[in-house]
């Protein structure tokens, strides 16, 4: 049997079977105005796989057969004894992801694809910092829920506040958008006022293409945190209807 030996803080990635599930909605919650939580069931998830807090599945809306609306989402949680899987919403303006959410009721049907494949973060770093928008928040949510027990971790997040229930040493700063600076200038000044903590770390940020790519360098460049220990995505970019994550690099 061959042994893998994994270098302390490596970045794992791995493929998944890529396939697509028939789901059927079991619950909807309001978690927040901006916020709609959708439980799904299947017998299709009794092998379904995200190894990553970050994932994305592609969810597949009904539609033009021929050209299906899809949008990428994170697997807030799922439950592959219960055959369940959680999806939470980030409501904006009009589009096929919101009008779909805020319209489903319990034996409505959604198709989904992937995860294609995860990045997984190791969970041995001294402390993280977690960045972002609201549509960033599942993931942010689903972190926090499965990291070890005391280790340090600061959320920045813009967007409504949100109960979350974690066995981190967490600190939260929730920021409202004042409509005046946008995100990257709001988030930033949150950044400016915090001091990394001592040791090895990792951030991770998520947000509008524009606004991930700023903070990524202001992170790497201005703060001098380790490249390598830093990922950025844009979960959306401004003025196109497509939520594909991007990752984001130098």
């Amino acid at each position: 049997m061959d042994c893998i030996f994994l270098t302390k803080h490596e970045i794992t990635r791995v493929r998944h079977e890529l396939r697509r599930r028939l789901l059927t909605v079991s619950a909807t919650e309001r978690l927040s105005p901006q916020m709609q939580r959708i439980t799904l069931t299947s017998p299709e998830l009794h092998d379904f796989v995200s190894a990553s807090f970050d994932d994305h599945v592609k969810l597949i809306f009904p539609g033009n057969a021929e050209t299906p609306e899809m949008r990428e989402y994170t697997p807030r949680s799922f439950d592959t004894s219960g055959n369940t899987l959680v999806i939470d919403f980030a409501l904006h303006e009009a589009g096929p992801a919101t009008a779909w959410a805020m319209d489903a009721k319990v034996g409505d049907t959604l198709q989904i694809g992937g995860p294609r494949g995860s990045a997984v973060i190791p969970d041995d770093f001294d402390w993280y910092v977690l960045i972002g928008d609201e549509t960033a928040l599942p993931a942010i949510g689903r972190r926090l829920e499965e990291l070890r027990p005391g280790v340090p971790v600061a959320s920045f997040v813009i967007g409504e506040a949100q109960q979350i229930a974690t066995r981190t040493s967490w600190s939260a700063q929730w920021i409202a958008r004042d409509g005046k600076a946008d995100d990257t200038a709001l988030l930033q000044a949150a950044l400016d006022s915090y001091t990394l903590p001592p040791g090895e770390g990792f951030v991770w940020i998520a947000a509008e293409a524009q606004v991930a790519r700023s903070l990524r360098g202001y992170i790497t460049g201005a703060r001098g945190h380790n490249k390598s220990w830093t990922k950025a995505a844009g979960y959306w970019t401004r003025g196109k209807a497509d939520t594909s994550e991007k990752s984001i690099e130098d």
